[in-house]
């Protein structure tokens, strides 16, 4: 087929390999210029985590191993709280490890691998400004598909064209807080996702290969503690000092660096359909989630994955609607995960009840055969999200039972048969 993807970030490069692998020719249409030409704040952007799912969609197409070079593991979450710091594993073994990666690094591969393929033109400077069946304009050319996909992030412009052609459903939520971005500068830590929970606001950080830390700060938009509020340097300073604690000492530039920016925004996607005759729509075009899970980017390339395999057996319009009634149950699912771990990151990692839960997870997973924590599921596998979401209630059902008959005393007599103990 001739294939057209619109937007050339993660999910659209990562579609054009896979199916200009398959023999197809794509044409990767993208309104940005180059990132590979620019030193601008796109080269700086932040980093990302990349998780098993991403990990095997990259493994597919032979570029695992270059990006995880340029990638910093995490084997868990570093909690900074009132002067102390405790250490949360992410699972019982090694495997069960994030990687932290520059996007903007990300990209640059991905686009690299997809040029190297004759089957793939790239077009940067051309924004689409319409869409007419599989036809797509941009002021310098027109292009002729058999097969266009909407890969142009949560404001997409293909979306919007879409929707003039079919009865569609569209819900975007954008939440009341927002963010922005700062450097911690280098210094010998664990490797580990960094996150400061306040009572008024979030800060969580990625390592970087040089060792500096790459830090978002999440607060409301609003009031005297948000950041309208927080325009002053002086208020600033002292608010991010009593409410983040040791990340001042960390960062002497934190306030220039706080202020230096407009806050972004946050935005979470629905949509339905998220196809129509020959046109489909991937990644946040379709599905945009909140950033608490860390599974944007892991989400759209599994949907790459999925797409290519619906093309290899369905001709066009089944494989479309067959695409959309696999994924589109679970991105709903992970949508309400990624909306709920804010509240998680925010509130609940300090909470003892919830570090007492974490702990008997931790036991149980070492164990019992099979027995998961929902995040391990979400983060250190391929099962699809809802399938994980089911049999994370599944276990929490009998993780009840097991507190009904007694289940600590259990767990604890079998702990000391395990170590050979009495």
């Amino acid at each position: 087929m001739n294939v057209v993807i619109v937007g050339a970030g993660m999910a659209g490069t990562m579609l054009a390999i896979r199916l200009a692998r398959r023999g197809h020719r794509v044409d990767l249409v993208e309104r940005r210029a180059d990132p590979r030409a620019t030193d601008g704040p796109e080269a700086a952007s932040i980093s990302v985590g990349l998780s098993e799912r991403g990990r095997a969609a990259l493994r597919d197409v032979g570029l695992l191993d270059k990006a995880l070079a340029a990638a910093v593991p995490m084997r868990g979450r570093i909690v900074h709280h009132g002067g102390r710091v405790t250490h949360q594993p992410y699972g019982t073994d090694d495997t069960q490890v994030l990687h932290a990666v520059r996007r903007h690094d990300l990209n640059i591969t991905l686009l690299d691998a997809a040029e190297a393929d004759p089957r793939v033109r790239l077009w940067f400077g051309h924004r689409v400004t319409g869409l007419a069946g599989a036809e797509v304009w941009t002021p310098a050319r027109t292009f002729a598909a058999d097969l266009v996909v909407g890969a142009d992030g949560a404001y997409s412009t293909v979306r919007t064209h879409l929707h003039r052609q079919v009865r569609a459903e569209l819900h975007v939520t954008h939440l009341d807080w927002g963010y922005r971005e700062f450097t911690i500068p280098a210094v010998d830590r664990p490797e580990a996702l960094h996150v400061w929970p306040g009572r008024r606001g979030l800060v969580v950080a990625h390592p970087n290969p040089d060792g500096s830390l790459t830090g978002t700060v999440f607060l409301p938009f609003d009031g005297d503690t948000g950041f309208q509020g927080l325009r002053d340097p002086a208020r600033a300073g002292a608010f991010l000092a009593e409410e983040f604690g040791d990340l001042a000492e960390l960062v002497p530039d934190l306030v220039t660096q706080f202020l230096a920016q407009e806050p972004g925004s946050l935005v979470s996607v629905r949509t339905a359909p998220w196809r129509h005759d020959r046109v489909v729509l991937v990644g946040d075009a379709a599905h945009a989630v909140f950033p608490f899970y860390g599974q944007g980017m892991n989400a759209a390339f599994e949907d790459c994955a999925v797409l290519e395999a619906c093309l290899a057996e369905h001709a066009t319009g089944d494989a479309l609607a067959a695409f959309e009634a696999r994924r589109r149950p679970h991105t709903d699912v992970l949508a309400d995960l990624s909306a709920r771990n804010f509240v998680e990151l925010r509130d609940r990692v300090r909470s003892p009840v919830f570090l007492a839960r974490k702990r008997i997870d931790f036991e149980l997973g070492r164990l019992i055969p099979g027995w998961r924590t929902l995040y391990a599921m979400i983060s250190h596998s391929t099962l699809p999200y809802g399938d994980a979401l089911a049999r994370a209630r599944r276990q929490d059902r009998l993780l009840g039972g097991l507190a009904g008959l007694g289940g600590v005393a259990l767990l604890a007599a079998a702990r000391r048969k395990r170590s050979g103990g009495c």
